[in-house]
């Protein structure tokens, strides 16, 4: 897909299309269709990133909020957007052994005590085994770094899945 279909859609479609650019959060790509005309995908890619980065911390926990917890109910009830589920899927997460879905429950469990939102990960970047790692890694930050990783994960996800719809390499935004 090209700027200048972006740029053609009517909010409707924008909506439909980029809704679940960041997970569960449509009133995003809402925003973002104001903004056009974007003057190529990178710009579109920037108006997603500048979006979260102007909420204020509330915002930006509430968007955090949205996602499922990586191998979590939503996955084991078969509850995911496709998106995530694709995601999830591919590091792995969908094919764990009870004892790895019990470590990770327990790991999003405290992470979420301790952050009051979930652990969010790229999971098409990593894999079942840098999961629990990296989960038990980031229990350890301080709670304002620790929302600066997570809403930068949030960006990196948002930029795959643009990659996904627009039909390019995420390398490319």
């Amino acid at each position: 897909m090209d700027i200048e279909k972006v740029n053609s859609m009517d909010f409707g479609e924008f909506v439909d299309v980029f809704g679940n650019v960041v997970e569960r959060c449509p009133l995003i790509a809402a925003a973002v269709w104001s903004q056009r005309p974007f003057s190529d995908l990178q710009d579109l890619k920037q108006h997603f990133h500048a979006f979260i980065d102007a909420l204020p911390q509330a915002g930006q926990e509430g968007i955090l909020r949205c996602h499922p917890d990586l191998a979590g109910r939503e996955l084991q009830l078969g509850k995911l957007t496709a998106e995530s589920q694709r995601e999830q899927s591919g590091a792995g997460l969908t094919s764990l052994g009870a004892d790895e879905r019990l470590r990770l429950a327990e790991l999003n469990a405290q992470y979420r005590a301790r952050f009051g939102f979930p652990f969010v990960l790229a999971a098409r970047l990593s894999d079942r085994a840098a999961v629990p790692r990296e989960l038990a890694r980031r229990l350890h930050c301080p709670p304002a770094q620790e929302l600066r990783t997570a809403l930068g994960e949030v960006k990196k996800i948002a930029r795959l899945r643009l990659a996904d719809l627009l039909g390019i390499d995420p390398a490319r935004l």
